[in-house]
């Protein structure tokens, strides 16, 4: 996984009780490898995340492709 400043890390899941989550990338090393600082959609909190094996990046790229 690689991700770039301005991504979405996307958090899916398979539990009726919880949602899908979305963060911002604010803050990626140089290779663009995990660790990630991300800035939740839903309630703007930062955190240091090391994505599973179900979370995906959302390029800026694919985004724009996809509107």
């Amino acid at each position: 996984m690689r991700a770039r400043v301005g991504d979405l890390l996307v958090v899916e899941t398979t539990r009726a009780e919880t949602r899908r989550r979305t963060a911002v990338v604010i803050e990626a090393t140089g290779d663009g490898a995990p660790p990630y600082r991300v800035r939740w959609s839903d309630d703007g909190h930062e955190a240091l995340v090391y994505p599973g094996a179900d979370a995906h990046v959302e390029t800026r790229r694919d985004r724009a492709a996809a509107t």
